[in-house]
């Protein structure tokens, strides 16, 4: 997907489907769709392999993943709820039941429930509670307490970028470039096409006065990425602001 656009993938899979008619593929398209954001038509892929499979998990997480994104909440709700039935260790499942069901409670009251989940033995191993934790500090600003909440999630579930990226921002909204530049360097060089990563850490540099280091880490980025051909302009441009102004420019 990250090599070709979401209409040529969905093509791809479309054409792929007429071949195999295996539900996969359907599930592929309806990703596809989600990205394009069509999301009535993602459900309605969905659905054609939920009505002959209706426990079908993948399926139905994904369906609650787009009726979400749609703000169809109780919808969400419902279909998160249904798929607990079937698998009820879910750690994403149990994080979103309960960040959908705490929509319409005071924030406050919301944290402290949290902070007494995470507390729990049965969940403080549980990524996915402390990464709804440190949402919901990070949405009261409390961007210091989210860091090490997104660090625990980070640690738990190692190979989940959004938690290094989130703590990363989290870093820079606190004015800990250091460590902003540190969480967001090691997500961009596993996804140097995140443009908020990009920006984030090249006003971070800027602030520390190390845009050389900045270069450097954007050519590491494009020789283990070379397909991320915009790389190419952020380089020319840092490059342009490494060069020291001349007399007669002056």
């Amino acid at each position: 997907m990250k090599q070709h656009s979401p209409q040529q993938a969905l093509d791809c899979f479309h054409q792929a489907f007429l071949r195999d008619s295996r539900p996969y593929l359907i599930l592929k398209m309806a990703r596809a769709l989600k990205e394009m954001r069509q999301f009535e038509k993602a459900i309605q892929e969905l659905e054609r392999v939920l009505v002959v499979k209706p426990r079908s998990l993948s399926f139905l997480k994904e369906k609650a993943i787009i009726l979400n994104r749609m703000k169809k909440f109780d919808q969400a709700l419902e279909t998160f709820e249904k798929i607990k039935e079937i698998s009820p260790e879910d750690p994403f499942v149990q994080k979103e039941i309960l960040r959908l069901r705490s929509r319409s409670r005071p924030e406050t009251q919301v944290l402290k429930e949290l902070q007494a989940v995470v507390g729990m033995n049965s969940k403080k191993d549980n990524a996915q509670m402390h990464g709804l934790l440190a949402q919901k500090l990070k949405g009261a600003g409390l961007v210091r307490e989210a860091a090490a909440e997104y660090r625990a999630a980070s640690t738990l579930e190692p190979g989940n970028p959004y938690f290094l990226k989130q703590q990363g921002f989290c870093h820079y909204r606190d004015g800990n470039y250091d460590e902003a530049m540190h969480c967001l360097a090691e997500a961009f060089r596993g996804d140097p096409s995140d443009y908020v990563v990009l920006k984030t850490l090249e006003k971070c540099y800027e602030a520390q006065g190390r845009m050389k280091g900045f270069l450097d880490l954007l050519q590491e980025a494009l020789q283990q990425h070379p397909e991320q051909t915009p790389l190419l302009g952020t380089i020319k441009k840092v490059r342009k602001k490494l060069i020291p102004e001349s007399p007669e420019d002056s």
